[in-house]
C-alpha cells in the first residue's frame, strides 16, 4: 500500500466518527443486521398493538453513521396522529447528562475543583442538618433528631448523586414532605420564581444521609445549575445553550417550547385504574418556564438528542466543533460510588450511570457503556468502546426501564462486523 492509500483510510475513519452522516441510513459502515433491526421494530410494533405504548421514535447510530431510524405508532391516543421523526419529547431527568456537562465545561475554564466543598460557593450548605432516625425492635420508627454533617458536601458529591438529598419522588413521608417544597405548584401553591428558590427550598429541609455514604437519586443537579449561573453570570438556560445546545445544533431543545413548535409536542399517556393506556392533558407547561433547572425541564427530540450523544462517543466533538474534553469526559464516566449499594453491575459517574460489570448486571453491551432515562420513559446509551448511540423516546407515565433493557437487547444483538 502507498501512503496515498493510508490517507484514504486515515480520512475515511476520521469521517465515520465524525458525525456527519446522521441523516441518511449507512447499515454497511454502522456494522450492524438490517434483519435484528427489523425484530426491535417488531417488537414496538407489537407493543403499540397491545396498548402498552401509544409509539415512540427510535434512532441508533455506530461508527458515526445512521444505523436506525424510526417512527413507530401515534402521538396521541386522542386523536390517533401519527409518530413522526420530528416530535418533540419531554425530557424529565435526561435533562441531567445535559447539565452535567454543560457544568463540567465550567470546570475545564477553571472555576472550581471537584473536591471544593459546595459552601465555598453557597455559604448556606455550611450549616445543613442530618436527619437521623431511630428505630425500634421491631423495625419501626421510634423518633429521630437533626445531627450534624460528618464531612463538607463536596462539588463531585452532587454530581453522583451522594450528597445525601433526595428528589422527593418517594411515597414515604421525607419524601412527599421534600417534594411539596421543591415543586409547590403540585400542591396548588405558587411556582418558585427562579431555580435560585427552588435551591434554597431543598437547603431548609435535613439531608437524608451523610455525605458520601449513599447514592440516593436527588436533585442534586439543580445545584449544578445555580453553580452554573455563579460561575458563569448568566442564566442556566442561558449557558447551556451558549456551551452545548447552539454548538450541536440541538435547536428543538429547551425549557420552553416555542409557538411554532407546539403542534410537534407528543401527547402524554398514562395507565388508567383498568390497567390500559389512555390520552391524558400535559402535566407541565409548555411555556412559560422560568425555573432552569438540572433535574428535568428541558424538551427535545431524538434527533437533537442523537446530536448530543454523538458528541460524546466522539469524545467531546461534533462536526469539527468541541464541546468538552475527551479525558473530561473519561473522568465523568468513571464510577464514583464503588462500594456504595446501587444497581448490580453498574455504577454511576458525573451525571451517567456507567456499566461496570457485564455479568453482575445480567445485561448484555459493554463494560463502560453510560447512560441515563426519564420519567416518561425516554432513554439513551453511550459505548465508547463500540461507537455506539442508541435513543428511544415515548411519553408514558409511570416510568418503566423495560423499554431501555430491550433497546439494549435488541441493537447489541444488531452487531455483525
Amino acid at each position: 500500500m502507498n501512503k496515498f492509500f493510508f490517507l484514504f483510510l486515515f480520512c475515511l475513519s476520521t469521517s465515520l466518527l465524525s458525525g456527519q452522516d446522521l441523516e441518511t441510513l449507512n447499515l454497511d459502515d454502522a456494522g450492524v443486521s438490517q434483519e435484528i433491526l427489523t425484530n426491535y421494530e417488531n417488537f414496538i410494533e407489537n407493543e403499540i398493538k397491545n396498548n402498552k405504548i401509544a409509539g415512540g421514535v427510535s434512532l441508533v447510530a455506530r461508527n458515526g453513521v445512521l444505523a436506525h431510524s424510526k417512527a413507530m405508532g401515534f402521538n396521541s391516543l386522542i386523536d390517533k396522529s401519527p409518530m413522526t421523526m420530528d416530535k418533540i419529547f419531554y425530557i424529565q431527568s435526561m435533562t441531567k447528562p445535559l447539565i452535567s456537562v454543560a457544568f463540567m465545561t465550567l470546570y475545564e475554564q477553571g472555576h472550581f475543583l471537584l473536591s471544593d466543598p459546595v459552601s465555598k460557593y453557597i455559604p448556606e450548605f455550611e450549616n445543613l442538618k442530618v436527619l437521623k432516625t431511630t428505630y425500634d425492635e421491631n423495625n419501626d420508627m421510634s423518633g429521630f433528631e437533626l445531627v450534624d454533617l460528618k464531612r463538607p458536601i463536596e462539588i463531585w458529591h452532587l454530581l453522583s448523586h451522594t450528597a445525601g438529598f433526595s428528589h422527593g419522588l418517594g411515597q414515604n413521608e421525607y419524601d412527599q414532605k421534600l417534594s411539596a417544597l421543591l415543586y409547590p405548584e403540585m400542591t396548588g401553591n405558587p411556582t418558585h420564581n427562579s431555580i435560585e428558590d427552588r435551591v434554597k427550598a431543598l437547603l431548609s429541609y435535613p439531608l437524608m444521609g451523610q455525605p458520601g455514604d449513599q447514592w440516593n437519586y436527588s436533585a442534586s443537579p439543580d445545584v449544578l445549575a445555580l453553580l452554573i449561573e455563579k460561575f458563569s453570570g448568566m442564566t442556566a438556560e442561558e449557558y447551556l445553550n451558549k456551551a452545548v445546545l447552539d454548538p450541536l445544533g440541538m435547536d428543538d431543545t429547551g425549557y420552553n417550547v416555542s409557538s411554532a413548535q407546539l403542534d410537534r409536542v407528543v401527547g402524554l399517556h398514562q395507565v388508567n385504574q383498568a390497567g390500559q393506556l389512555e390520552g391524558i392533558d400535559q402535566w407541565s407547561p409548555l411555556q412559560g418556564n422560568r425555573i432552569f433547572g438540572g433535574t428535568h425541564g428541558l424538551f427535545s427530540t431524538a434527533k437533537d438528542y442523537l446530536k448530543f450523544g454523538t458528541m460524546l462517543v466522539n469524545g467531546g466533538h461534533f462536526k469539527g466543533k468541541r464541546i468538552i474534553g475527551r479525558k473530561t469526559l473519561e473522568l465523568m464516566t468513571e464510577n464514583f460510588i464503588d462500594g456504595l449499594p446501587y444497581s448490580p453491575g453498574n455504577g454511576f459517574g458525573l451525571g451517567f450511570g456507567v456499566r461496570t460489570d457485564l455479568s453482575d448486571s445480567k445485561l448484555v453491551g459493554s463494560e463502560g457503556t453510560y447512560y441515563w432515562s426519564g420519567a416518561f420513559n425516554t432513554y439513551f446509551f453511550v459505548d465508547p468502546e463500540e461507537k455506539l448511540v442508541a435513543i428511544f423516546m415515548s411519553q408514558s407515565w409511570p416510568f418503566t426501564n423495560y423499554y431501555g433493557t430491550k433497546l439494549r437487547q435488541f441493537i447489541y444483538s444488531a452487531i455483525n462486523d
